[in-house]
């Protein structure tokens, strides 16, 4: 079918709209677990009543997509499960749960744990290390996250700190094959703008961080253009009135792209 989905297509179409609408009906996110979760993040109950609508049944289509899995045979409860789903529904409120479709799997771990790495430097010479991890989202999955980091969300807003959010940002932004700092777009155009605004907006702050002058964004965000955009994207859902300060200029795109402006729900 030229110009559109092909019958596969439509056929898979349906079926996942009649999947999300029997999820919704018969595994809703109970009530008294979603008022919990409101409580305990407070840039989840600062939204509107639609936005949290909306956010509680993208939330148990997520649930309903993924599977969990506890490390070290840590049970991951219905309670932490629904943190981290409402967590990762939030950047995709207006953009849908699609760019999340390239993985399934996410492994919750206690607290952080220890991965090993290898580094060549630019003489030829490989250095392994062990680098302490929160979190970290592969090509395909799976998504690994420390609970005792997740757990802490309510509190780490307060200086534009999310592990979920931060991990569910890198998985946006492989969605269209590249850890690269940028989301899928829409044309080159858009491309472009983006990435010259981002870099511009990188490299000024890679340059504040060499200088070792103060910053309220997280100094990790000066490891890479992709780690830039994760953690420029968690202090825009936290703590976005720091962010939109600080950086008015990638505020102004990451609005655009997410097709949502967190500093509407917050006081000043």
């Amino acid at each position: 079918m030229s110009g559109g989905l092909s019958l596969y297509g439509l056929v898979r179409l349906a079926f996942r709209r009649w999947s999300d609408g029997w999820t919704l009906r018969r595994r809703p996110i109970p009530d008294g677990l979603w008022r919990l979760t409101l409580e305990r993040h407070p840039f989840l109950a600062w939204r509107s009543a639609s936005d949290q609508a909306r956010l509680r049944e993208l939330a148990a289509l997520f649930l309903a997509r993924k599977e969990f899995f506890g490390a070290d045979e840590l049970p991951v409860t219905d309670e932490m499960a629904v943190a981290i789903a409402a967590q990762a529904a939030l950047p995709v409120l207006n953009l849908g749960l699609g760019l999340y479709d390239g993985f399934v799997g996410i492994v919750v771990h206690r607290d952080q744990v220890l991965a090993r790495r290898e580094e060549t430097d630019d003489d030829g010479i490989v250095h392994q290390f062990e680098e302490e991890l929160s979190g970290e989202a592969m090509q395909g999955g799976p998504v690994m996250l420390s609970w005792c980091d997740v757990e802490a969300a309510g509190e780490s807003c307060e200086w534009g700190y999310n592990v979920a959010i931060h991990e569910f940002a890198h998985v946006i932004d492989m969605a269209d094959g590249a850890a690269n700092g940028t989301p899928p777009l829409p044309d080159r155009q858009t491309r472009d703008h983006w990435q010259q605004g981002m870099g511009s907006a990188y490299e000024r702050f890679c340059a504040t961080v060499r200088a070792c002058r103060p910053s309220d964004l997280d100094p990790y965000a000066a490891q890479s253009i992709d780690e830039f955009f994760a953690v420029t994207t968690e202090c825009f859902f936290v703590a976005p009135l720091s962010l939109r300060s600080e950086f008015p200029d990638v505020y102004s795109l990451l609005k655009n792209y997410y097709e949502q402006d967190p500093s509407d729900f917050v006081a000043p």
